[in-house]
């Protein structure tokens, strides 16, 4: 409650849409976690809560005991995925559609990896710092879908990033990816990209090369 407080504090309002838990908690009983989500919402200070990257049978536990307490339960699901990062689809995307979860989907440009060519995939001062992404992305197949990103893009006349994300929103899925926007530009790359439409061939060249990793950003 104090942290929702200062939040609220922060951002100069009375309450947020959403209010979202930051991965799975090992060292707090989930209905300790739930009610406590449930009493913020029950007091006007969020609308809704979701909940964040962790194993399905997690997500399936806190639903489950929200309904069985009749608590509020989670709407949405923030999972890592992208172009690069697809293991979501296995498990997590289906049992979402089929409990009517919102997805909106972290990094969908990869750390920004999508949004380079394959020639100026280490030449960034990100690329230089970020120690993250050597961590999540660093198979020999990243580099064949980011080539193909860039081929895409030249095709259609437009930057890779309105590419990469432009398949993510292909995804009946997903809801809407959250973009870290720190540029007028890539405001306008993410409206853009509302009205690219993939070819079947697009998205065959696109998703082919993907091969499975390692699960990455439950932790």
């Amino acid at each position: 409650m104090s942290a929702i407080d200062a939040s609220l504090k922060r951002l100069g309002t009375d309450y947020v849409d959403l209010y979202q838990v930051h991965r799975w908690d090992y060292e707090t009983p989930i209905e300790e976690t739930m009610e406590a989500l449930h009493d913020v919402v029950k007091s006007g200070k969020a609308r809704y809560i979701g909940a964040s990257s962790m194993f399905s049978w997690q997500f399936a536990k806190a639903l489950y005991t929200a309904d069985k307490y009749g608590w509020t339960k989670f709407v949405s699901m923030q999972p890592h995925y992208n172009l690069i990062y697809r293991e979501e689809e296995r498990e997590m995307f289906p049992f979402c559609k089929d409990q009517q979860i919102a997805v909106i989907p972290w990094s969908p440009l990869a750390r920004g990896l999508l949004s380079r060519g394959p020639l100026e995939k280490d030449n960034t001062q990100r690329s230089k710092t970020d120690t993250l992404s050597k961590t999540f992305y660093n198979d020999a197949s990243d580099l064949d879908i980011i080539s193909g990103v860039a081929s895409i893009g030249q095709k259609h006349g437009i930057p890779n990033a309105q590419v990469a994300l432009a398949w993510v929103l292909h995804n009946p899925g997903v809801t809407a990816p959250i973009i870290g926007a720190s540029k007028p530009g890539h405001l306008e790359d993410a409206v853009a990209a509302l009205s690219v439409k993939l070819a079947e061939s697009d998205l065959r060249q696109l998703e082919e090369p993907y091969q499975p990793h390692m699960l990455q950003g439950h932790a």
